[in-house]
Parts: C-alpha cells; structure tokens; sequence
C-alpha cells in the first residue's frame, strides 16, 4: 500500500527554517567551490564534493541513509528516480566518488552550478537540438565503453505531481553499448525535504535503496526496451509499496 505524503508545515514555520537552511548551504558551497578551483584530480574533487554535500545536509537536518550498497558494483550504470533538485546532492553525498553524472546540459548554463558539476566531472546531454543531442550521447556512449561509472536520471527532470515519467533510453543504450550491469537506485524523501514548487526546505529523512544490478537480455532495440521496461516496473513497484 503506497504511504501518504506527510502534511507540511505552516508557511512562516518554513520560512524561518530556510532562513537558516540556506545561508549555511551558500556557505559550504562557498568554502567548497574555490578548493574544487585549485584541487587536482578528478578523484580528490569528486571525495570533496561527496564530503561538502554530507555535511551540508547533515548541518540543515537532512539526514541521508543508504541500503544495498553491496548491490552496486564498479564499473555500472546506476539510474534514479527524480523527485526534487536535492536528488543530485544526496546522490553526491551517498554514492563511492567513482560515479559521474549525466545531466541535461542547460544546467551548465545556472551560475556557479554549472561550472562545479564541470570540474566533477559531470556529462551534458543537450535536449533541445537533435544534431548536438546525438553529440553528446555519443561522448557519454564512448565514456561507459571506457568503464565510467555512470549516474542517470533516466525521467530527464520531474514535475510538481508526484509519480514516475516515462524514462529516456539513454541510460539504457549505455549499458548495452558498454555491457554494463544496470543498477536502479530508489530515492525516496527529497520531495518532502523540498518540493519542486517551493523555494522554502524543511528538516527529514532521505533514504536511498540500491536494488539488484540488471543485466541486458537481448540484442539490438528490443533488448534496450525490454531493460527499460523491467527497471521502470522495479521503480513502480518500490515506490507504490
């Protein structure tokens, strides 16, 4: 049986918590990002940025849990549900350093953000231009037939109702490409912590589920549609229960 979100907190009350919630993050974000300028190795600025985003969270009452690490093995392509903007800060705080992003490349265009997701090694997929699209999907493509790690958000972005979009190939096509194991990666909790219709958070739990890898069945498109097909049924299934 699907649980009912929790009710929220009057407006004022959420309001004097962001007054504190995001002074302290622009903070560590802003301690953070001028040692990501200098720091070498793609390694050390990703451990950085796992650490800066624990603590951030951890200091604004967000507290982030994490089970089935055992499932996620190196090289692989994990793929997540999206529900909030907090989803990529608590992947970043949870997740080995291994893992690199792909995220849709007008966020390189948001000041300060774009650049950070640049120096940890972040890919860009363009959406809107079907010629440079194929650009970057090919760049990805060649970076998991290389072994990456990869992080996809197959949904591409998420809405103000609540519920599971059509996912994208792309996460898919990687996979096979690179005969990667494919790992779903539940989220559950941003949404409450900071809903994508408010500017203003409020204090909870995140908790991350990491279920069994899956692995291609078949060749070609059918084989990329029927892994698709059985991930999102997993989506499904764990978040309505």
């Amino acid at each position: 049986m699907a649980t009912h979100p929790a009710p929220q907190p009057p407006l004022p009350v959420r309001i004097a918590y962001a007054m504190y919630a995001w002074p302290v993050f622009l903070l560590l974000a802003a301690a953070t990002l001028p040692v990501l300028l200098i720091l070498p190795g793609l390694s050390r600025r990703r451990r950085l940025i796992r650490r800066a985003a624990a603590t951030a969270l951890r200091c604004i009452g967000m507290r982030v849990s994490v089970t089935g690490l055992r499932h996620l093995p190196h090289p692989c392509v994990v793929v997540a549900n999206h529900e909030s903007y907090l989803d990529g800060v608590a992947l970043a705080a949870a997740l080995p350093p291994q893992f690199g992003f792909v995220i849709k490349r007008e966020m390189r265009a948001v000041p300060g953000a774009g650049w950070l997701l640049e120096r940890i090694g972040a890919h860009f997929i363009h959406r809107g231009s079907e010629s440079r699209g194929r650009h970057d999907t090919r760049q990805v493509l060649r970076r998991a037939e290389r072994g990456e790690a990869l992080v996809f958000f197959p949904e591409g972005t998420f809405h103000r109702t609540p519920g599971l979009l059509p996912f994208r190939d792309g996460a898919f096509v990687a996979a096979q490409r690179a005969d990667l194991p494919l790992v779903p990666l539940i989220i559950r909790g941003t949404r409450r912590c900071l809903p994508p219709d408010t500017a203003f958070p409020w204090p909870g739990r995140i908790h991350l589920t990491v279920l069994e890898p899956l692995r291609v069945r078949h060749p070609g498109a059918a084989g990329r549609a029927e892994l698709r097909d059985r991930a999102r049924a997993l989506f499904i299934e764990q978040l309505e229960s």
